[in-house]
């Protein structure tokens, strides 16, 4: 039988997560700078539906790169616990789940509403 959480626990495990999705979050921004494609980033206009350049989209993706590397680093010596593996499994799997549905589902549409407006 597992033990509670001990808090330290708990916030490695918040860590993990949120740096897992901030990784996940910045393939799509990082592909569409190295193609020199405009892509929505939360500084366009509408924010996340707009398209951004791919200088902006760049600079979007290393800052989501960074602080993901910052949240999910750990010491050599310390090892990752069951709880952290699979939050990150499961918070990689729904970040891509509402990437994939952000962009290619619901930023359409809003664009095509914005545009019939």
């Amino acid at each position: 039988m597992v033990g509670p959480m001990s808090i330290g626990s708990f916030v490695n495990t918040v860590r993990t997560g949120l740096g897992t999705a901030l990784l996940v979050n910045a393939v799509p921004h990082g592909v569409a700078a190295a193609l020199g494609k405009p892509f929505p980033t939360p500084y366009a206009d509408p924010p996340g539906i707009g398209f951004s350049s791919p200088l902006e989209n760049g600079g979007w993706s290393a800052m989501n790169l960074l602080a993901g590397v910052l949240l999910i680093r750990r010491r050599p010596d310390v090892r990752r616990t069951r709880a952290e593996i699979t939050t990150a499994v499961v918070a990689a799997v729904s970040m891509t789940g509402y990437l994939t549905w952000h962009f290619a589902v619901s930023a359409p549409e809003k664009r095509s509403q914005l545009a019939s407006a």
